[in-house]
């Protein structure tokens, strides 16, 4: 049995991105843990801005995004107000 899945055309992005190849453990790590792998994985990726920019636009809260942690995305939308 195949199942097709939905993508959005938003989310073209998402498959060239380097954290789709590494898994997503750096990227969702437990509370206390080092983001460092994910932030460095983040800096080699060509797609890191329009990553940010989905974060940002859809106010993701968890996670690294875009090369930054939660508390990173929180200051940037506090002082885009």
């Amino acid at each position: 049995m195949h199942i097709d899945t939905i993508t959005s055309p938003d989310l073209d992005w998402q498959q060239e991105a380097l954290c789709a190849q590494t898994g997503a453990d750096f990227f969702f790590p437990e509370p206390g843990s080092s983001v460092r792998e994910a932030k460095r994985i983040c800096g080699m990726c060509p797609i890191r801005s329009a990553c940010l920019e989905w974060a940002l636009d859809h106010d993701e809260r968890f996670g690294v995004w875009g090369g930054l942690s939660e508390k990173e995305r929180l200051e940037i939308r506090r002082t885009s107000r």
